[in-house]
């Protein structure tokens, strides 16, 4: 039967050439759809990391007409964060770098231990950073003021980070290098701080202890008042009568980030729809013009004792083993992704599209071509015969 099938189809490839295109093409798009949406699914499942809930970011740009002594203005950012923290309705406050939850901003470098290098994402908090976020820690704890001893400083690493340099040796305790010596005193468990379809890549925090700081966060009680977000707008201004203070809700920025990140995959399947609707209008033709040229050759198999069923499924069987032929070589090329490692994504996310991306196909050529094959079942002998 599938001999049969093929020979059929080979007769006819000159009229299925652009059909054969076609779905070639079709295949490598939803291949790529697949690929966006099963990496996208395989980061959204992770856990986030940390909570984000009554969480405000705050960014106080200040300028100072004469430049103070850096303990002058360490002390200024301490002053300030006492006073924040003395606000009824604020139970936490974090200095941070620009690249906090969130944000546009981003920040890597190069760390290396035992010859091994890796590209880490790069942050920097307090002491406070750890409990306002309710993060939790894999191994040892978060730096504090007593970690500050000689010139190796204290830095918490992410799971991602320690598994690519230790695997499952203890990582407390060694020491790392970016710009200079690093003593490792606690692992976190990876945070998805880019959003919720976000990577989750090595990560390294470190401390913030001198200099001014115009960039924190507050966490609000469940008991905070609607005026919080008000004092400490004032409050800072109190402080700092030239700032220029924005405050946004993380839930908010968690929204945009979400957004943004799905926009590439909103246009791909707008893209993708269009094409698959071409070629289940295209298939759908084919098969029902295919269908009407062999009324005769349908009724004369009716004639012989072939059965409605057996019509129907000889309509569709054309129309898979038509799909079949551009969809191999669609398949090999696919293929060659995980084999070569393009684009540095894991093999089971490029196998999981061509998989999605085949069963797509076959089931769309199957409802296309099942109408115009029922149709064909109720085709009567003599009037097919007749007609011929």
């Amino acid at each position: 039967m599938l001999q049969h099938l093929l020979t059929l189809i080979w007769n006819k490839k000159r009229q299925h050439f652009l059909l054969f295109l076609e779905l070639f093409i079709s295949f490598l798009v939803l291949f790529a759809v697949f690929t966006m949406l099963v990496y996208n699914y395989g980061n959204y499942r992770q856990p986030r990391g940390f909570e984000y809930e009554r969480v405000l970011t705050v960014a106080s740009f200040t300028r100072f007409p004469n430049e103070p002594p850096r303990d002058s203005l360490t002390q200024l950012s301490e002053q300030l964060k006492r006073s924040l923290q003395a606000i009824p309705g604020i139970s936490a406050v974090s200095f941070v770098s620009s690249n906090s939850p969130y944000t546009m901003s981003t920040s890597s470098n190069n760390i290396s231990y035992n010859n091994i290098h890796e590209q880490a994402d790069q942050y920097w908090a307090d002491d406070d950073y750890a409990r306002l976020l309710q993060v939790h820690m894999v191994r040892g704890k978060w730096f504090s003021r007593a970690d500050v001893t000689g010139t190796r400083r204290p830095v918490v690493i992410n799971e991602t980070l320690a598994e690519r340099f230790f695997g499952k040796e203890d990582p407390v305790g060694k020491i790392i290098n970016d710009d200079g010596e690093r003593r490792i005193v606690g692992v976190v468990r990876n945070m998805k701080i880019g959003g919720d379809y976000a990577e989750v890549r090595s990560a390294i925090y470190q401390r913030i202890d001198s200099g001014f700081q115009d960039k924190f966060l507050i966490k609000l009680t469940n008991s905070a008042a609607l005026s919080t977000e008000s004092r400490i707008y004032k409050t800072i201004m109190h402080q700092f009568p030239a700032s220029s203070t924005e405050i946004e809700k993380l839930e908010d920025k968690r929204v945009v980030k979400n957004r943004m990140s799905l926009i590439p995959v909103i246009l791909m399947l707008v893209i993708s729809g269009f094409l698959v609707l071409n070629v289940a209008l295209g298939i759908y033709g084919v098969v029902w013009y295919s269908v009407n040229k062999r009324r005769g050759e349908i009724g004369l198999r009716m004639a012989v004792g072939a059965t409605s069923g057996g019509i129907t499924r000889q309509i569709v069987g054309e129309a898979l083993v038509l799909t079949s032929l551009p969809l191999l070589l669609g398949i090999i090329l696919a293929v060659q992704f995980p084999l070569l490692h393009l684009f540095d994504l894991p093999a089971a996310t490029y196998i999981a599209a061509i998989l999605l991306a085949t069963l797509f196909l076959y089931a769309l050529v199957t409802l296309c071509a099942l109408y115009p094959g029922r149709q064909a079942a109720k085709i009567y002998p003599a009037v097919a015969l007749h007609e011929d």
